[in-house]
């Protein structure tokens, strides 16, 4: 039940705020989002991101994403007698949003031959992405783990099962007592970080199998500690390799993985992270020995799918919030939506939210074409690079401008911008930081020089659209013409052929006012150095009416 504040206090009434979001259609509020999806997925995607939208923008909703983050999780490292129980409490809010996700098949939906999946869960992914990220990290990694997992049939016959199931099953209990699984990742070593093959932990063979293990080391970074299997890397005496560790053994013994403890984070609060120690884990092998990265590379190369989307949902969620006090706030006798400066800012930061949805599920769309087409696959890996890259380089100043709209009132916890200010940078440190990401796609470049064959075609599809654009590509092909980089200059490679790739979709996909501002920004230069420097002739008004939430006064 909801009660209706009190504005009439002692001293004063409490005019000129806005009122509360209410219940938001995070999808049909949403023109861009809901073009993308219909453009780039199935009558299915469509469907889903419909159903999903109405629930999860509901203000109850929205509250369990508040509530989980409000009370993070707790490491209960002994009972009460002194026994080890390496067990982790969450608030019901975050088994009530885990739930929901695995319910609306958030992780699972790709792998169940539903066309267009990949977009659904992406679709799924940028909706609750926006009410809480936190959650969206054990869904997100169960989703990416199966192509990873097949690698050893019988291991995916008797778990994936589980982990495609849409029942969430909150208990700490052997896989064949639980309804449904999830399933994380333990990659990351102290002394390595993203160098993974400076990772120090031991495997070795168990006597008498050909894929049993006993692991041995220690891992600085696990998510989601209570996921019921992890994919780890480890040393086996072939090489680096890739084991797949339940948190239960077969025989329905506890596996041994101890929590040493969870990590104080900036963001990302509802969702644990920890420290781990495999003190003589049972593990199976995932993959060859000595194959290790190229198989977790499957794991990764859909979480950076994920770590896209969430770039982009949070800068669309970041741009509601400020849009609805904009529309609801007076200043000097008027609203600050109709004052000319606030116009520019939200209008550019509309266009900044449009971009990134655009290419983010032109992206997720790459993932669905590998199904059909072997070409798809070199397309994907350095599309998805590219866009993890250059939207994570941009959502910390979209969600910072958006909050700075709210002024003094987005600074304080009770406003959910503070949240969305400290998860913006999380993105674009999981799965590879910048330079990472950025060498990588140097790296594709010489093994699969395919990818930007396909990525110059994928821009010749917008030739002729504009002459800003026509400019833009040829001065990229130009630039790729003299030859591969050097690794200095990957940054600059990854940021150019981002904003070009974005260009050309907004070009074919985005009203004239989006893509002429775009263009005109972001390609030719007309633009300062901060969002709210739109060039004169840019049509702010037609920019923010298409970004407004629509169906709510805002």
């Amino acid at each position: 039940m909801h009660y209706r504040p009190l504005t009439e206090l002692t001293t004063h009434s409490v005019i000129n705020q806005p009122p509360e979001l209410g219940d938001l259609d995070l999808y049909a509020s949403d023109r861009a989002f809901a073009e993308a999806v219909a453009r780039e997925g199935s009558r299915k995607s469509v469907e889903r991101a419909g159903a999903y939208g109405r629930l999860v923008g509901s203000e109850e909703v929205r509250s369990l994403g508040d509530d989980a983050n409000r009370c993070p999780p707790e490491l209960l490292t002994f009972d009460r007698y002194g026994r080890r129980l390496d067990e982790v409490r969450f608030h019901p809010a975050y088994h009530r949003l885990m739930a929901l996700g695995m319910a609306h098949r958030q992780p699972s939906v790709a792998w169940i031959g539903e066309a267009g999946g990949h977009v659904s869960h992406a679709a799924l992914e940028f909706i609750l992405h926006q009410v809480e990220a936190g959650v969206c990290c054990p869904l997100s990694m169960t989703y990416a783990g199966i192509p990873a997992l097949r690698n050893n049939p019988a291991l995916a016959e008797l778990w994936e099962p589980k982990f495609l199931s849409a029942d969430y099953d909150a208990n700490f209990l052997p896989m064949g007592e639980k309804a449904g699984c999830t399933m994380g990742m333990a990659m990351t070593e102290k002394q390595g970080g993203s160098d993974v093959r400076a990772n120090s932990t031991r495997a070795t063979r168990l006597a008498g199998s050909g894929s049993e293990y006993s692991l041995r080391g220690h891992k600085w970074f696990c998510s989601a500690p209570m996921s019921d299997a992890f994919l780890t890397l480890a040393y086996a005496e072939g090489g680096i390799t890739c084991f797949f560790v339940p948190r239960w053994t077969p025989d329905g013994e506890r596996n041994r993985i101890f929590i040493q403890r969870l990590k104080d984070k900036l963001g990302n609060r509802a969702n644990a992270s920890s420290e781990i120690e495999y003190v003589d884990s049972w593990a199976v092998r995932v993959g060859e020995e000595g194959r290790g990265v190229a198989t977790i590379i499957e794991m990764v190369h859909h979480t950076r799918l994920d770590t896209t989307i969430g770039a982009a949902s949070l800068m669309r969620r970041a741009l509601v919030e400020a849009f609805h006090h904009a529309a609801h706030r007076s200043a000097f006798q008027r609203r600050l939506i109709d004052q000319p400066l606030m116009r520019a800012v939200l209008a550019d930061l509309a266009i900044e939210s449009e971009a990134a949805t655009t290419l983010a599920f032109r992206v997720a769309r790459a993932f669905d074409d590998t199904r059909e087409n072997a070409d798809a696959r070199d397309f994907a890996r350095l599309t998805v690079a590219l866009a993890k890259y250059w939207l994570n380089k941009r959502v910390v100043g979209v969600v910072y401008e958006a909050l700075e709209v709210l002024g003094g009132g987005g600074y304080v916890e009770e406003s959910p911008m503070a949240r969305l200010y400290r998860e913006a940078p999380l993105n674009g440190i999981w799965e590879g930081s910048g330079n990472v990401i950025a060498l990588d796609i140097l790296r594709t470049m010489a093994k699969a020089p395919r990818a930007f064959e396909l990525y110059f075609a994928e821009l010749d599809e917008a030739r002729g659209g504009d002459r800003r654009l026509d400019a833009a590509i040829d001065a990229l092909s130009d630039r790729l013409a003299r030859g591969r980089p050097n690794e200095a200059e990957a940054r600059r490679l990854a940021e150019e052929m981002a904003l070009v790739l974005e260009g050309a979709l907004l070009v074919r996909h985005a009203p004239p006012a989006v893509s002429d501002a775009f263009l005109a920004t972001r390609l030719a230069g007309d633009w300062g150095h901060a969002y709210g420097t739109l060039p004169e002739a840019a049509d702010a008004g037609a920019i923010i009416e298409r970004a407004r939430p629509q169906g709510v006064d805002a």
